[in-house]
């Protein structure tokens, strides 16, 4: 005769209930119509331009655009970066990360590079001859690279607005 066996059930502490759904990531359509989603998109376009036109030519043989070019797909690249978590709304769901001082932070060190690499781009300019290929691309990326750093320059005052009142409510 077989004995029944009597399972033993355990039960482990309880373990608080976890949101198990699937969810999708926010899309915050307003802020591209915000004063700082249009600076940003006005970067983005801007920046890549730079490195577009940059990036077409001979500019290797110039280490001064070789700084341009690193430069401009950096800031590109954090800035697309910081696009996507502000229109996908990470931010609200990271509060850990100071979002503001980092916005800021990454702005007027854009401004103060951009600035740098907009000089060295004009000045790079004269390097070739005047209305060859090089030439009308280092000129047109001159000029979207001040264009860029007017940008960076509005969003980072933006941004300098946004961590003042923060600040200030703390």
């Amino acid at each position: 005769m077989e004995r029944p066996v009597a399972a033993s059930v355990r039960r482990s502490p309880s373990l608080p209930d976890y949101n198990t759904s699937t969810s999708t990531l926010a899309f915050d359509q307003h802020f591209t119509t915000t004063l700082k989603g249009i600076l940003l998109q006005a970067e983005i376009i801007c920046g890549m331009l730079v490195w577009i036109l940059v990036g077409g030519t001979d500019y290797f043989h110039l280490p001064a655009l070789c700084w341009v070019m690193f430069l401009s797909i950096l800031f590109w690249i954090l800035t697309v970066s910081l696009f996507i978590i502000y229109l996908t709304g990470v931010h609200n769901r990271i509060p850990h990360v100071p979002w503001t001082t980092l916005s800021l932070c990454i702005n007027c060190i854009a401004t103060a590079l951009y600035l740098v690499t907009a000089v060295v781009d004009a000045l790079s300019v004269n390097q070739d001859v005047r209305g060859r290929h090089n030439y009308n691309c280092w000129a047109a990326s001159a000029f979207f690279a001040f264009l860029t750093t007017l940008c960076y320059a509005g969003s980072s005052y933006l941004s300098y607005r946004t961590w003042k009142t923060t600040e200030e409510e703390q």
